[in-house]
């Protein structure tokens, strides 16, 4: 139906094309392109991930499992399921046999699985006051200010089951500064996945984009 809804406006601007000597802008949903074809495939396999550093009172492993496995469960139609992986040393994502041997029954399934780390910072920042109204100054007042750096650095790597090898990777470094004293690790970490769902989604699954074209008019 899109299809033939965009023809049928690709025809009108032709025949305006030919009374006009001007130009046209307008707004078209581009398709993403992807590098592999995600409805091939008939399970979405998520593991745990590997992480750079634990975290005191935040799992981030368990949440980005989770995270994900909600995410794909609204677009993915086929299985989403879970595996467990002992990470013993940090280059077995390109093991082709290692992906193979972990679900050797799967047949049509793809992991999601990927390395993370996740950072917390206070910084301190020279801010400029205001002073009030009738303060006898030119020179506006100057002081410190706290500020809470969240950064995000994440790699996707989405690999076949039967042939263990990638099929798609991605590096992610996300960040976000809050002048909130009360800022917590687990509301900046949605935040921050927002971000890398809209980038990630977009590709994966086609989404397409608005995008301004200009088309001339004779």
């Amino acid at each position: 139906m899109k299809k033939n809804s965009l023809l049928i406006f690709l025809f009108f601007l032709l025949e305006v094309a030919c009374v006009s000597d001007s130009y046209l802008k307008i707004k078209m949903e581009i398709p993403s392109f992807s590098p592999f074809d995600l409805e091939q495939f008939k399970e979405i396999v998520i593991t745990n991930f590997w992480l750079e550093e634990e975290i005191k009172d935040f799992d981030l492993n368990q949440e980005l499992v989770d995270y994900m496995t909600l995410e794909l469960a609204r677009q993915f139609k086929g299985k989403i399921s879970k595996a467990a992986v002992s990470w013993e040393k940090e280059d077995l994502f390109k093991n082709e046999d290692f992906w193979k041997a972990l679900s050797p029954d799967l047949e049509k399934a793809i992991f999601l699985t990927g390395k993370a780390q996740y950072t917390q910072e206070t910084r301190k920042a020279l801010l400029e006051k205001e002073r009030a109204r009738f303060e006898d100054s030119f020179r506006p007042e100057k002081g410190l200010a706290e500020r809470k750096v969240f950064t995000l650095e994440l790699s996707i790597y989405f690999i076949d089951t039967q042939a263990g090898k990638i099929l798609y990777e991605r590096n992610f470094k996300e960040t976000q500064t809050s002048s909130n004293p009360k800022q917590t690790l687990r509301y900046a970490f949605f935040d921050l996945m927002q971000n890398v769902k809209m980038k990630l989604f977009n590709t994966i699954l086609r989404e397409g984009r608005l995008q301004e074209r200009y088309i001339l008019l004779k």
